[in-house]
């Protein structure tokens, strides 16, 4: 029995630093969450400048005859850009008052850019019902309800991500100046969302 005791302790104490040796090598892993977002919104960006190149292609190529290319309403269309963009300014803001641990001032500015976005698509549901061309019109009827409807989805999307960080802001610690992934991931998503619809604004409104 005397002699079985030193072997257990010193298993033991092996044992234990090959655990600290692990979990400090798990530690030091580099944390490449936003660079997998970045990835992702890439790929992402790729779809939309399919959509863009296969639009401006068609144009170039075929164009529709006198009348199938309706001159859209500029002011809505106007007034939900300046919306959005507004909105990534909110969120910037948000980030800077969490980065200050003013937690409630950051739940008020993500609160606020939600409801821009949600502002954003009700606007462009609007804009739907007022539209004199139907979905299966012809070719720019068609890109145009495909275009603004996937950015719709993806603003859908962010506004519903931000409603969450927004929730969980309200957890005691569970976002800090420190630990804030969560709030970074979906403030980088709006930006994207954002620099999309300025294009996409530019490309179906303004050539």
């Amino acid at each position: 029995m005397t002699s079985t005791r030193p072997a257990v302790a010193v298993s033991s104490t092996e044992i234990d630093h090959a655990a600290n040796d692990h979990n400090s090598d798990h530690a030091e892993h580099p944390d490449l969450r936003m660079f997998g977002l970045a990835t992702f919104l890439v790929a992402d960006g790729m779809t939309f400048a399919g959509f863009f190149a296969a639009y401006l292609t068609f144009r170039a190529v075929n164009p529709l005859p006198e009348g199938a290319i309706y001159e859209l309403e500029l002011l809505l269309p106007t007034i939900n850009t300046a919306v959005l963009i507004a909105s990534s300014f909110t969120f910037h803001r948000a980030t800077k008052e969490l980065m200050k641990g003013a937690m409630g001032a950051c739940r008020g500015w993500l609160l606020t850019t939600a409801l821009m976005g949600i502002a954003f698509l009700a606007g462009q549901m609007y804009e739907y019902f007022h539209l004199p061309f139907g979905l299966t019109d012809n070719l720019f009827a068609s890109t145009f309800y495909a275009l603004t409807g996937f950015h719709g989805l993806h603003v859908t999307l962010g506004a519903l991500m931000i409603l969450i960080v927004w929730a969980q802001a309200s957890q005691p610690g569970y976002f800090t100046p420190e630990k804030h992934f969560g709030i970074e991931a979906v403030e980088l998503y709006w930006h994207f969302v954002d620099v999309i619809w300025v294009i996409l604004f530019g490309i179906l409104y303004l050539l």
